[in-house]
């Protein structure tokens, strides 16, 4: 006997199946961001803000946060070479339905102090 439990689950999981991946190669620059580590990030999923951007200083990583002294870094959270982007750069050339499709995406901003410190230096404008 199916219970509307399983019915649910069912359609989450058919829905998600149904819903497309884009995972970009994303190098990230910004190495006092506390999803860092050794330019991989540990976030598993990014938005790059800029809705109005024309270039690439419009841009920014809007889940960008700071390391600060003392912090503590998750041994659960591993870095990875490939990770999903959302993306507001609506003129931008990879963007499409507000998810970032470039294969390689490099996050800069080496001192930032704040998420407008960052930017997408991949953006292209269309």
């Amino acid at each position: 006997m199916q219970t509307n439990t399983d019915t649910y689950a069912e359609s989450v999981c058919y829905y998600a199946l149904r819903q497309e991946v884009i995972m970009a190669e994303l190098k990230c620059g910004v190495y006092n961001c506390s999803y860092n580590q050794d330019r991989y990030c540990c976030k598993g999923d990014i938005m790059v803000g800029g809705t109005h951007a024309d270039c690439c200083q419009d841009t920014c990583c809007d889940s960008f946060a700071q390391k600060r002294e003392g912090s503590y870094v998750s041994s659960l959270e591993h870095p990875c070479r490939t990770i999903s982007i959302d993306c507001e750069a609506v003129k931008c050339v990879y963007n499409s339905n507000y998810k970032c499709h470039a294969e390689h995406v490099d996050i800069q901003g080496g001192g930032a102090d704040n998420s407008a410190g960052t930017e997408c230096a991949t953006f292209k404008e269309s």
